[in-house]
């Protein structure tokens, strides 16, 4: 037995032939559990968020990167980079068809669940490196938006607010409508009141 072989069954005792095709059967079974791995991660931030703002990231450091990141993080806003591929695959039945035309290039998603406030706090983010990094889009459920659409979402008011003002807006009809009724009544209790003033002071006299 030479020095380069070994017993029956071990690796080292197989042809050189076979060995390669072992080993790149072996080294290609990890990339591809971690895609699987990956996928299912991507799809549960998917089903959490309700806005995804994608930038293209070239030629952006790592440092830069993790920085955006954590400026993103203090606003509930998760930032991902994602292999397009992976990611397309990870949408399917769901917001591909809005998402998969604003994977261009290496791409990285905002994942949030305002979308006022995430596209805010993305553009806030990206700020300091807008010469290199790029927004391409979003989508709001499943319905895309461009560059554009983000920079005008990032002006309106987050949900809350939004919400707290129609409900503003629907008592303030109802607050109206309840004093059109009470001033009436006020009118009828006073006019009563007299009434029964006269007929006590009548009969006194």
């Amino acid at each position: 037995m030479g020095p380069s072989q070994g017993p029956p069954g071990h690796p080292t005792g197989m042809p050189t032939a076979t060995r390669r095709t072992a080993r790149r059967i072996e080294e290609g079974t990890m990339p591809t559990e971690a895609k699987r791995e990956t996928i299912a991660q991507l799809r549960e931030e998917l089903a959490g968020s309700r806005t995804l703002i994608v930038s293209e990231y070239r030629g952006l450091k790592v440092k830069e990167l993790a920085e955006i990141r954590r400026a993103l993080a203090k606003q509930d806003v998760t930032y991902r980079i994602v292999k397009n591929r992976l990611m397309r695959i990870a949408a399917q039945n769901g917001v591909g068809e809005a998402l998969s035309p604003l994977l261009v290039g290496p791409s990285a998603i905002a994942f949030g669940t305002d979308e006022a406030r995430t596209a805010k706090a993305v553009i806030d983010a990206t700020r300091p490196y807008a010469r290199i990094i790029r927004i391409t889009g979003a989508v709001l459920g499943d319905r895309a938006i461009d560059a554009d659409g983000v920079t005008r979402l990032a002006t309106l008011p987050s949900r809350e607010i939004l919400l707290s003002r129609l409900a503003g807006g629907m008592q303030a009809p109802m607050a109206s409508l309840a004093s059109l009724f009470a001033a009436p009544l006020r009118n009828l209790g006073y006019a009563l009141q007299q009434v029964a003033d006269q007929k006590a002071q009548v009969g006194e006299a």
